[in-house]
Parts: C-alpha cells; structure tokens; sequence
C-alpha cells in the first residue's frame, strides 16, 4: 500500500509540475511596482478561472494530502527498536589483554647483600 501511494504521489507531483509551467506569467512582477503602476498591476487583477488553474489546485490538494497520509504512514512503521533485537544470543564478552606498555607486577627487588663488618666482638 505504501509504494502504491509513492507511486501516486510522484505521478501527481509531475503533473502539478506540468501545469504550473504551462501556465502564462501574471507579467511584470516587482518591477512593476515602483512605477505608479495601480492597484490592478500590485494585486495581481482577477483573470478567467482556465482548466490549467484548475489542475493545478486539484493536483496540489492531493499532493499535501498524500504526503501527509505517507508522513504519518512512514512513523507508524518505524518504531524504535533495540540495535541487537532478534539477534539471537548476546556475545560473550572478551577477556581484556594487557597493553605491552604495561609492566606485570613483580616481586619487590631484594636488599643488597650487606658488606661483611671487620669489627671484631
């Protein structure tokens, strides 16, 4: 059901795309407003309802609602979920190994042998 309505969602985006280019420019822009223009050339003037204008409302109205329905869609399906789920046994843990910089304790070092005394008792 998902990739039934992805597919839907791109062929509806290639449309709306299609009807917005092919349809014609309001003209002028901002570069007319500096110019004394009136209020018909700031406002944008009301034009005839075509069949383009209609497509493009109709197409647009499908697209947000498909998005939002795959939105909601997608979160449902992605749960949280441990890392290690369904993996089977955990693995066993592995003894740690000295560094080599590391020294292994010894046994402290022995006295100096004492010099023999030559006093006498």
């Amino acid at each position: 059901m998902y990739g039934i309505l992805v597919g839907v969602l791109i062929l509806d985006s290639l449309i709306l795309a299609t009807a917005v280019l092919l349809q014609a420019g309001q003209g002028g822009g901002l570069a007319s407003m500096g110019g004394g223009a009136g209020t018909e050339t700031i406002m944008g003037g009301r034009q005839a309802t075509t069949l383009l204008t209609k497509v493009t409302w109709w197409t647009a109205g499908i697209f947000l609602f498909l998005a939002l329905v795959l939105t909601f869609m997608s979160t449902s399906r992605t749960q949280v979920r441990p890392l290690l789920e369904g993996q089977g046994q955990a693995p066993t843990p592995v003894a740690p190994k000295p560094l080599p910089i590391e020294t292994q304790p010894t046994a402290p070092p022995a006295p100096p042998p004492q010099p023999p005394s030559n006093r006498q008792p």
